[in-house]
């Protein structure tokens, strides 16, 4: 990607599953213009649309006809089909996220779970409209084929599927796994790619986009103004630690109700945090609610932070001498990115400090900008878990910001150059 291109307008696109909106934020700071985004669950839209619809994200051009609120795309399908149709060759990209619990590798991965099916969805509203081009990213285990019971009748990986299918619509479709962290995000966060790119768009001197991704990095992260060694948690979260700042009163009685960091804006910023604070000056970012930890549950957070390796999980014995069968218990490494987050935030402990990530600490691993605000719900539990998307949620579920800006760049240097080559 050329740093003359960096401002340029890309083009429109919609967001397909878009959750909170990270994948948004990063094709709208990399100059593509929003034209609406589907998302089901109340509290991750609402996140979206505080910030990229009415706040200082905002770069969308949302139509007329489709209400500003949580949806699903099957009732944008059954709902405003004709609406979907007049669009046909008028938006140049569709991005987003199906949902990967059933394809996740960390998880119970499951053929049937009927959310897998969304994929499906994403191919049907590819072919109503007909971008130029195609960017889906999911889980490790998009690309995993599912075992069963005969070896004989072994389910195809679901990128496979859709593969097929986006190729009969007439695209030429590139995949590939990359790391966050390759982009300045402080996580080595795993993804699988898609990118999928109409074929009368290809010329003889055409490149696969992964390998031009890989050649413009370093000028990403140069132009962004990021290091070029990969990120470390401290440098990422090191100035929201209890130590350094006071503590507010934030909800419930004085007591028994829950605290949060009363953020002071360090003097001396790392190169990550001048990028996450950019325009910030003294605002303090909001989530920065502490959980509230029972006496016992600090000093077993002490005890693990004592005996584990940081950045690895619990072994065997050390779950056993902690008496919990947690498989996932992980102390940050505050040298290194962080691991993959998840949706659950007790997966993970703070390097120094006895207590999970707050909500705004997981933000910053996963590049959002302090300027971006996360609403609803801190956690849910019970049969909740599977229908709500609290604050936790939404950030572990995000694409990084970061990443999603990059790969914008890298399509938008394709819609760039297929203008330029039709003057």
């Amino acid at each position: 990607m050329s740093k003359r291109l960096k401002n340029s307008k890309k083009g429109t696109y919609i967001d397909l599953f878009s959750g909170c909106g990270g994948l948004s934020l990063g094709l709208g700071n990399a100059g593509w213009e929003g034209l609406f985004a589907i998302e089901k669950d109340p509290m991750a839209f609402s996140t979206f649309k505080h910030n990229l619809i009415d706040g200082v994200h905002s770069h969308f051009n949302w139509p007329e006809w489709l209400p500003i609120e949580a949806n699903t795309i099957q009732n944008v399908f059954a709902n405003y089909l004709d609406e979907l149709r007049a669009l046909k060759g008028k938006v140049d990209l569709i991005a987003g996220g199906p949902p990967c619990q059933g394809f996740s590798l960390a998880g119970r991965r499951n053929a049937k779970d009927p959310r897998n099916q969304l994929s499906e969805e994403y191919v049907k509203m590819v072919e109503v409209i007909s971008p130029k081009y195609l960017l889906l990213e999911n889980v490790r285990g998009f690309n995993t084929p599912f075992k069963t019971n005969d070896e004989e009748n072994i389910k195809l990986p679901q990128s496979i599927i859709i593969k097929d299918k986006l190729e009969k619509l007439g695209y030429s479709i590139f995949t590939n796994y990359l790391c966050s962290a390759d982009y300045g995000v402080p996580q080595n966060r795993i993804r699988f790619i898609m990118i999928g790119i109409r074929n009368e768009l290809i010329n003889k001197d055409f490149k696969n986009p992964f390998d031009i991704l890989e050649e413009s990095r370093r000028d990403f992260l140069i132009t962004k103004g990021l290091p070029l060694k990969r990120v470390k948690v401290c440098d990422a979260i090191g100035d929201l630690l209890v130590s350094k700042n006071n503590l507010a009163h934030h909800s419930g009685s004085e007591k028994k109700g829950f605290k949060k960091i009363d953020y002071i804006p360090p003097k001396r910023q790392s190169k990550y945090l001048r990028v996450i604070r950019k325009n910030s000056g003294l605002k303090k970012p909001n989530s920065l609610r502490l959980a509230r930890h029972k006496p016992e549950t600090i000093e077993k957070f002490q005890r693990i932070q004592s005996i584990c390796e940081p950045g690895k999980c619990l072994n065997n014995s050390m779950l056993l001498e902690i008496g919990t069968k947690k498989q996932a218990i992980t102390v940050l490494n505050a040298n290194e990115p962080s691991k993959t987050l998840t949706t659950l935030p007790d997966d993970l402990l703070h390097y120094s400090e006895p207590r999970i990530l707050t909500v705004r600490e997981m933000a910053r691993i996963q590049s959002f900008p302090d300027s971006f605000d996360i609403l609803g719900k801190y956690t849910t539990g019970g049969n909740r878990r599977t229908k709500e998307c609290p604050r936790y949620t939404q950030i572990g579920n995000a694409v990084p910001p970061l990443l999603g800006e990059a790969l914008g760049l890298l399509l938008g240097d394709f819609e760039i150059g297929v203008k330029n080559d039709g003057k």
